[in-house]
């Protein structure tokens, strides 16, 4: 995996949020590893991450389109370039399929090429189960024809987003957390683009980095947040997905289960968290193993308590 340069995440945030359109602002729910970067390191130095895009949750689902359609046009206008790739490195036309657009991927402006890219993304409709969890939908730019696409479960970055003082909000870390859990409910061997590390490590040993960097906060901070995390959870599930519930609690854990009992998956992992998000601590597997024990027990036992 290509080491991108370390990044500040309260940086990052503001120059996203001063690029931004302001009669959308309010709909934007930054997501992903600069949402948990700000959340945990703002205001911190010595703390980078590493990454390279920036997931930009537009919501509701019912304004994305039209979000969407504001923030492409004012920031290409802006001198932000569409992200160099041999397939998707140019808008669409009319007459292409929505799955033969280009996602929305937006490199800021600059004399050097910058190592993020800014990713647009739609909150994603009412869940209907059984029905496919990825959507794409077209947006009509004067630029030309993107597409921007959601995900069932990141209803739950919507739920109680955090206010920063960017005025951008961002994606709490235990809903971003439980989103990650339920879209991995095994360990599968579809591996991120021109690496050998599975998408399922990275995501299920993202939960256990916010839930360790949420550990080493409570330390500090003589607190208890990560005890409010399965409460929280099963709210935002009965708020977004109602009598589903039940179902979708019950098999949260499952994923993870399978991360921690697996060594080699563990491991892989870890490594991927020491390079992003966790770049400027060095974590060891005996801490993050301890945290995996610590959130199965704390964390997806309660959860499917409260969930019965």
């Amino acid at each position: 995996m290509k080491l991108e340069a370390p990044l500040s995440p309260s940086e990052v945030l503001a120059q996203v949020a001063d690029a931004l359109p302001a009669c959308v602002r309010d709909d934007v729910i930054i997501i992903g590893s600069v949402a948990a970067g700000y959340h945990f390191f703002a205001g911190d130095g010595a703390r980078a991450i590493r990454t390279k895009d920036v997931d930009c949750l537009l919501s509701p689902h019912s304004k994305a389109i039209a979000a969407a359609t504001e923030v492409t046009d004012k920031l290409i206008k802006a001198d932000w370039k569409l992200r160099e790739d041999p397939v998707w490195g140019e808008p669409g036309r009319q007459e292409e399929p929505d799955d033969k657009l280009p996602m929305v991927r937006l490199r800021p402006p600059g004399e050097t090429a910058s190592p993020w890219f800014l990713e647009l993304l739609s909150a994603p409709p009412t869940f209907a189960p059984g029905a496919q969890g990825k959507k794409l939908r077209r947006i009509e730019t004067s630029f030309g024809h993107f597409a921007i696409c959601s995900f069932d479960f990141l209803a739950l970055a919507e739920w109680q987003p955090l206010e920063t003082v960017t005025g951008v909000r961002i994606a709490r870390p235990e809903m971003m957390a439980l989103a990650n859990l339920l879209h991995h409910p095994e360990i599968a061997d579809t591996l991120i683009a021109g690496t050998d590390y599975k998408r399922s490590n990275k995501d299920l040993g993202r939960v256990l980095t916010l839930a360790y960097l949420t550990v080493q906060r409570d330390r500090r901070d003589n607190a208890e947040e990560l005890e409010a995390w399965a409460s929280r959870m099963w709210t935002a599930l009965r708020d977004k997905f109602g009598d589903q519930a039940p179902r979708l609690a019950a098999q949260a854990g499952a994923g993870l289960r399978a991360l921690t009992a697996s060594p080699a998956d563990l491991d892989q992992a870890l490594r991927i968290a020491n390079l992003g998000l966790l770049a400027s601590l060095d974590v060891s597997m005996e801490a993050f193993g301890a945290t995996g024990a610590r959130f199965v027990a704390e964390v997806i036992e309660e959860l499917e308590r409260l969930a019965g």
